[in-house]
């Protein structure tokens, strides 16, 4: 390969080699530090970070990224690799944050939704520390017993200590949860009311969720980062 004296677009390292070319016929170049590729003469420039910045605001809405697409006009292959990278980094966890509450209580409830058809089922797994409304645990699989453990598992040990935890009548929760601080309630009494209140906040912002939609998640890892990136924001 003949090298090339360009920038990278993307790390700005000045050692860039051919690499062929793309399905229309335009000369492919691939920087030998980062490893990307991009195309010699491009017809549109690089995406600028302001583009970048309205982008990651409108995920936190209810579009699809081929909306997305057009209304930042940028290609949907490249939102799709940037979508892709980015759902791939965001932390997996709960970043907890210290407040003055002496009672911690937990609600717990489960949302349903799928990737790649209805038949394969992904539930979402949550629990919310009730008075600053703040989610505290987060799994995603199927409405197992495994399932209602690894929710648990992923609540800070604070709050697995000590807190009461209130959830609908699903038996998985009774075999996890402390019998003591256990209270299984019907949707009348209201005691699940904040962590519902947030599931249909979920179902509204985000459109991979929504129940009647066009739009939904294709592989089980961009699933799990599009909630990720909403209960981080």
């Amino acid at each position: 390969m003949k090298k090339i004296y360009l920038t990278c677009p993307q790390c700005h390292f000045n050692h860039v080699t051919k690499n062929g070319f793309n399905r229309l016929k335009r000369r492919l170049c691939k920087c030998q530090n980062c490893g990307s590729q991009f195309v010699l003469h491009p017809a549109k420039g690089p995406v600028s970070q302001e583009t970048r910045e309205l982008i990651d605001r409108l995920l936190l809405d209810k579009i699809s990224l081929a909306g997305i697409a057009r209304a930042v006009k940028v290609s949907e292959a490249w939102l799709q690799n940037y979508v892709n990278e980015k759902y791939k980094k965001v932390p997996r966890q709960v970043a907890l944050k210290k407040h003055h509450i002496l009672r911690v209580i937990l609600e717990c409830d489960e949302l349903w939704s799928f990737v790649g058809k209805r038949l394969n089922k992904q539930w979402i797994w949550l629990a919310m520390d009730r008075l600053p409304r703040r989610v505290v645990g987060v799994h995603v699989g199927d409405r197992t017993e495994r399932s209602a453990q690894a929710l648990w598992d992923s609540i800070p040990a604070q709050y697995q200590a000590s807190a009461p935890a209130y959830t609908d009548f699903w038996s998985a929760y009774a075999r996890i949860i402390p019998a003591h601080r256990h209270y299984p309630s019907a949707k009348s009494q209201g005691e699940t009311n904040h962590i519902e209140r947030f599931n249909g906040t979920l179902r509204q912002r985000i459109s991979r969720l929504v129940r009647k939609s066009l739009v939904f998640s294709k592989n089980q890892e961009n699933h799990k980062g599009a909630l990720w990136i909403f209960i981080h924001h």
